[in-house]
């Protein structure tokens, strides 16, 4: 075999390893931007979206404020309820709840499930999803806080801040989540390690 041949099938070579590379940077990227839990993600945003909406249009669905702060309060004890049972274990594999011990106090745990214990965890662009409505929200209704706030809409205000408390709480929650996750500890040590911490702040 010539040079010049031992050149051209060594360039050709070389060109496959390139496009097979490229051709798994393209599947990785469709991977990432797959919505494999749409019912969650939809119910993610859905409840806290409407909650806004009633907000902005409540003047003009109805004079009854009594009638508009239930309304809210509902939907956003549905997003409170969805967003912290079932939408956040599905999209990113955090989840965080309240037990009480057997020397009745009251302890919160914290937990990070890693990708590689289960299939089930959600893709790049449903964890984008998850935070964006987690942080945007509750940045919306601060807004609406200082609105009500500068105009005197007392009634509004307490509105607001009912509001405000139930979307910052799931926010929080989750940020500790993340934290835990990111110490690189087994998921049954972090909740261990979340109770114990929480339980020598409290005594």
């Amino acid at each position: 075999m010539t040079p010049m041949g031992i050149t051209t099938t060594m360039a050709d070579d070389t060109e496959d390893v390139e496009l097979d590379f490229a051709a798994d940077e393209q599947e990785r990227a469709r991977r990432s931007a797959v919505i494999r839990h749409p019912l969650a993600s939809f119910f993610h945003l859905f409840f806290r979206v409407v909650a806004i909406v009633a907000y902005l249009l409540c003047d003009w669905i109805s004079e009854n404020f009594a009638s508009c702060f239930v309304l809210i309060i509902t939907l956003l004890s549905f997003d409170f309820w969805s967003v912290k049972n079932v939408t956040g274990r599905l999209l990113v594999g955090l989840r965080w709840w309240n037990q009480i011990d057997e020397d009745g106090k009251s302890l919160w745990v914290f937990e990070a499930k890693k990708a590689s214990l289960g299939n089930n965890i959600g893709t790049e662009a449903e964890a984008r999803i998850f935070w964006l409505g987690l942080i945007i929200c509750p940045l919306i209704w601060t807004f609406f806080f200082f609105t009500s706030l500068f105009s005197l809409k007392i009634k509004w205000l307490s509105l607001v801040v009912a509001s405000i408390s139930l979307q910052v709480a799931n926010l929080y929650g989750y940020l500790r989540c993340k934290a835990v996750g990111e110490d690189g500890q087994s998921p049954d040590i972090r909740s261990f390690s979340g109770q114990h911490l929480l339980q020598r702040v409290s005594d």
